[in-house]
């Protein structure tokens, strides 16, 4: 693919309001989420879940918490990608066990990695790990520049990871011909309730999924000028 075709699946990606109930292949659905898991991830963390939701009976326990849109009962599958603030305790190891084997990173590059990771996501019971950071971040600041420390806003950076992601799925879709909707508007905790979703994730968006039932969507957006800034403001 050359930058043109690129520029042309991403211009075309258009958020579609309404889909025809044509089944989707289950196996191109786990491919578009095979895709998606590449976006990349701070730290090689990984904090993303996938939540594949086709049956009925569910869509229909989900429709009233997300604010009755129509989508939800349209759609033939609905995905809800989720975060876990946890993922550093989960995944960081295997992770870095994996791109070890694979010779992704040196050994001495992971030990580097352990120290940050530990240092920018610990926090221990009772909150004093987290308290001391959010405390220190605004006097360090004053005498050297300092990163966003994932243990202070935990939900802030899980949840650009997770979109990381979802972008990487959409595009997918688009490429296939199938179409989708981000979809912010839901209660997230009757959401997580109803799917069982541990209470240390996350959930910033739902994407349903299909073949559009409408066929003149349309999509703008401001002109470059208007948000580009060389240098400076």
């Amino acid at each position: 693919m050359n930058l043109r075709e690129f520029e042309e699946l991403a211009v075309s990606r258009r958020a579609t309001r309404h889909f025809l109930p044509d089944p989707i292949d289950i196996k191109l659905l786990e491919q578009l989420l095979d895709i998606a898991r590449w976006a990349p991830s701070g730290y090689n963390i990984q904090p993303t879940h996938f939540f594949v939701i086709t049956d009925k009976k569910l869509k229909d326990s989900l429709y009233p918490i997300c604010m009755e849109q129509s989508q939800i009962l349209e759609a033939p599958a609905i995905v809800v990608f989720a975060g876990d603030r946890r993922a550093a305790e989960n995944n960081f190891e295997k992770a870095i066990a994996i791109d070890l084997e694979q010779k992704a990173i040196t050994k001495e590059y992971a030990e580097r990695l352990r120290g940050f990771v530990t240092l920018a996501f610990k926090q221990n019971p009772i909150g004093i790990n987290w308290f001391w950071k959010a405390l220190l971040i605004p006097i360090v600041r004053l005498f050297r520049p300092i990163p966003l420390i994932p243990a202070v806003y935990k939900r802030n950076w899980v949840d650009k990871q997770v979109m990381l992601t979802a972008m990487n799925f959409m595009l997918a879709a688009n490429a296939t011909k199938l179409s989708t909707v981000p979809m912010e508007g839901f209660d997230e905790g009757k959401l997580r309730k109803l799917l069982k979703i541990p209470s240390s994730f996350t959930i910033p968006v739902i994407i349903p999924i299909g073949y559009s039932a409408t066929t003149d969507l349309k999509k703008t957006r401001l002109p470059l000028k208007d948000i580009i800034h060389f240098d400076k403001w």
